[in-house]
This record gives C-alpha cells, structure tokens and sequence, in this order.
C-alpha cells in the first residue's frame, strides 16, 4: 500500500489527464501498462474543460486494475455541502487518497461556468481531516469517519520560496500527509527546496517531467508558471542531447535525498517506465 511506503521506501507516481467522454477502457489498458508504479493522479476537470468526474474514473481505475489512485479535487466546482457529500461518497467507492487543488478558473474553459470556492485549498485539506475524525463542516459527528490520506502540491521553482514554504506550512498544518511537485530541473535549486522542506516533517515527492524538445522548453519558460528550464538545459536541447537523458541526470543528482518521484510523462507509458526502472538500478533495487 501507498500510505505504508511513505516516507519509509521509494515511492513513484505519475498522472492521467481526465478522461474525455464516458469510454474509460482505453485509460485502462495505459494504466495496465506502467510497471513499478505505486499511484496514479487522476486530473480534476483540468483548464476547466469538461472530463470524466475524477473521483469515480479513479475508482474505476483502481477496481480494473489494482492501482492505487489518487483523484485531484479541486475548491473551483462545488459548495462546501456538496463537497462532503462526493467525499464521503468516494470514501465508499473504495477512494483513499485525494489532492485537493485550487483548480483552473473558468475562463480557462469553453463555459460560461462560475466558480465556487467556498474554501481555499487549506481549507479543503483541513475539511478532510474533520471527516477523517468523523465530524463534518459544523463540528457535527456522523457514523463512520473516512480514512483519507491528502496528497498536496509544491512548487521547487517558485520564485518566492518563502511565500511557498508558509503555504506548505499551511497545508500540512490543515492535515497533508505528504506532497507532490510541480517540476523541475535545476539540481541545485531542487536540493536547496528539499532542503528548506525537511522542517515540515513530511514526504516530498520531486516532479520530474523528460522534456520532449527545446520548443517545448521555451514553452514551459513562457507559458507555465512555478516552472522555469534553465539556459543550459535549453543549450543541451539545442545540441541535440535527449530529454529523457537530461530528465536521468537530473535524477542521478537528486535521488539520494527525495523520498520519490511524481513523473509527469505525458502519457508516455514507456518512457515513464523507463525512468521508473533507471531510478530503482540506481538504488540498488532491479
């Protein structure tokens, strides 16, 4: 299980981009594919563009192929009354993990939708962690509290670290369990926020995303914010070395002192699997 190799053993996870219809099998059948995964992140709904709820794909997921799932939840879409009800519901489904997450405003989207937030993300962990103590929004008990562990998001690159490391201290006051990051690739800057991060007491699972090309980079530069490709990391595309090359540098340089990796692979089964299998003969593990 998930929640017994936190913080003890090396943990991978990696994500699934909201499934676009009703037909799940295809996501399936990836999911059946990836080999040494510990979890998988089930989007929420991402850009606010309409997909598959993402707590009833995650139990699916998890039923069809006995990967544990952890579904993003974001404060965008629902009201504090109907959010403890989809939590307690998931909790039924079988659902154990959850990261909640601001979400993406509607104006990203193609609706005229309304966003909600009636809490912020904290707030949204520190709901959950009443419902694991079986009491909703009002203090009030109910029979049978839940038994979610709450993933929560980091970003190593942010360019007010101190401002990130009070929200990390938030969260994990409000009852994170553990975090998964944004990406990033600069060795010296991830190990400056790994170190800064230990002060919390809680698993860090460093985001590793293989760049596919230097188009791609500039686009991350221009376009992603949290996330920043250093100018060597661009010359190296540029000289035509590999993403997945630079991703295995990065690796090698930061995985003494990581309790796991979050793999934004894209979809790429193989090369996810791939940097799964690297990490663990570099650990002495296959």
């Amino acid at each position: 299980m998930l929640i017994s190799k936190l913080g003890k053993s090396f943990v991978f996870t990696t994500e699934l981009g909201g499934i676009n219809g009703t037909d799940i099998g295809e996501s399936i059948a990836r999911v059946r594919q990836y080999q040494g995964l510990d979890a998988i992140n089930i989007h929420d709904c991402p850009n606010a563009r309409l997909r598959m709820n993402s707590i009833m794909a995650a139990a699916v997921i998890k039923r069809e192929t006995g990967i544990e799932t952890i579904p993003h939840y974001t404060c965008r879409d629902r009201s504090l009354l109907g959010t403890q009800a989809d939590l307690l519901g998931a909790h039924a489904l079988g659902i154990r993990y959850l990261l909640p997450t601001t979400g993406d405003g509607p104006q990203h989207g193609p609706y005229q939708s309304k966003a909600v937030y009636d809490y912020n993300t904290a707030g949204l962990i520190a709901l959950i962690n009443s419902l694991n103590q079986g009491q909703d929004a009002n203090g009030a008990a109910f029979t049978g509290p839940t038994q979610f562990t709450v993933a929560a998001t980091a970003t190593p690159a942010a360019a007010n670290m101190a401002a990130e490391l009070a929200n990390m201290e938030k969260k994990t006051n409000a009852g994170a369990d553990f975090f998964q990051t944004q990406p990033v690739y600069d060795a010296g800057q991830a190990e400056k926020f790994i170190n800064q991060a230990k002060t919390l007491r809680k698993p860090v699972l460093l985001g590793i995303m293989p760049l596919k090309s230097l188009k791609m980079g500039d686009f991350i530069n221009k376009h992603v914010a949290g996330v920043t490709v250093p100018a060597n990391i661009l010359a190296e595309l540029e000289q035509g070395k590999s993403g997945f090359a630079i991703a295995c540098e990065f690796i090698r340089q930061v995985y003494r002192q990581v309790d796991g990796f979050h793999i934004f692979g894209m979809g790429d089964v193989a090369v996810t699997n791939q940097l799964i299998d690297f990490t663990k003969k570099l650990r002495g593990e296959s």
